[in-house]
């Protein structure tokens, strides 16, 4: 997925990463939460900005329920 340095991650764009990870290494949602974090955002949650970590944390929530 090509990712736009300059604008905010959508919560749309997470659930549907959380997906290809999920699917692409057989891994629970809590798995692909950490290689995403890890991936997209370097383990710091002010890499891509306020909104798109907030969306990120949005999107897990609505899947773990």
């Amino acid at each position: 997925m090509v990712i736009n340095k300059g604008g905010n991650l959508s919560k749309a764009y997470f659930k549907a990463y959380f997906s290809l990870i999920r699917n692409s290494r057989q891994c629970t949602l809590e798995e692909a939460k950490e290689i995403t974090f890890v991936r997209l955002f370097r383990n710091d949650e002010t890499t891509r900005g306020d909104i798109s970590y907030e969306h990120f944390i949005e999107a897990y929530k609505e899947l773990k329920e």
